[in-house]
């Protein structure tokens, strides 16, 4: 977790420049370097933020290893802040209103003093969240949501399986699953079995161990987050009109999942 407050940025000395984390591909020796660049320019329909925290996801990772960043971006999605500058056409919040937000759909920028970003974009923080764990929400947690609720249809009562689950995406699966009153198993590493169990999960397996694949249990839905196993070995596990959703993992399994998911009848 990045925090500015903590860090080395500090405010810059001239009003309408700040200090921001920039992606210079051309650095031999680091890609991500510290700059002074201008403050941004609100719109009519953006807030500028202050950035409290900002979390880092392997969205940011990802990015700068594929080589799809361009020149002079700054990274970072997951932000929390404070309102400094509201645009005229901006309804939701005013000024001095703690929010955070997901930037990856509107250029990322977290990894500065201050973004400007869609008020689309951006949500209250209860004042019982810290802006460290509002930070840490954003991303991760709409991806479990969505995969959950939009994507499988979870239902109370049915049986989920939640392959990657000591992972960001993983840990709010978990406890989404739980709050949708279904039954839940869990694979992670053996690290994080103990965490898993506190967070809810009804079984919890430690893939170094237990091969679910061969388990005679089946599932409602298969839930598979950054997914390294075969198309086939998920549908062993899955019941009759039953639905299986991945999240991330590499590229030539997203292209299989995709190619290949629709063809495989279940039952």
């Amino acid at each position: 977790m990045w925090k500015s407050r903590k860090s080395s940025i500090a405010k810059s000395k001239e009003k309408d420049d700040m200090k921001a984390i920039v992606y210079d591909k051309k650095n031999k020796t680091d890609f991500l370097v510290m700059r002074e660049v201008e403050k941004p320019i609100v719109k009519a329909d953006h807030v500028l933020v202050k950035i409290h925290n900002i979390s880092l996801n392997a969205a940011d990772y990802r990015s700068l290893k594929m080589g799809i960043v361009p020149d002079g971006r700054i990274m970072g999605a997951d932000i929390a802040g404070v309102i400094e500058e509201v645009g005229g056409n901006v309804k939701k919040f005013k000024i001095g209103d703690s929010v955070f937000g997901d930037l990856s759909g509107c250029g990322f920028g977290g990894l500065a003093e201050y973004v400007a970003a869609p008020e689309s974009v951006l949500a209250s923080i209860p004042p019982s969240v810290s802006f460290e764990t509002a930070s840490a929400l954003p991303m991760a947690s709409v991806t479990a949501l969505q995969a959950m609720r939009n994507l499988g249809n979870l239902q109370s009562g049915q049986n989920v399986l939640i392959c990657g689950a000591g992972g960001g995406v993983g840990t709010f699966a978990v406890q989404l699953a739980k709050h949708f009153n279904a039954n839940v198993t869990a694979i992670c590493g053996r690290n994080n079995v103990e965490t898993i169990k506190s967070l809810g999960a009804d079984t919890v397996i430690d893939y170094s161990q237990e091969d679910f694949a061969k388990s005679t249990k089946r599932y409602d839905l298969v839930l598979v987050l950054n997914g390294n196993r075969s198309i086939s070995s998920y549908r062993k596990v899955m019941s009759p009109k039953s639905t299986c959703v991945m999240s991330g993992g590499s590229l030539s399994q997203l292209l299989k999942f995709t190619i290949l998911g629709p063809l495989l009848s279940i039952g």
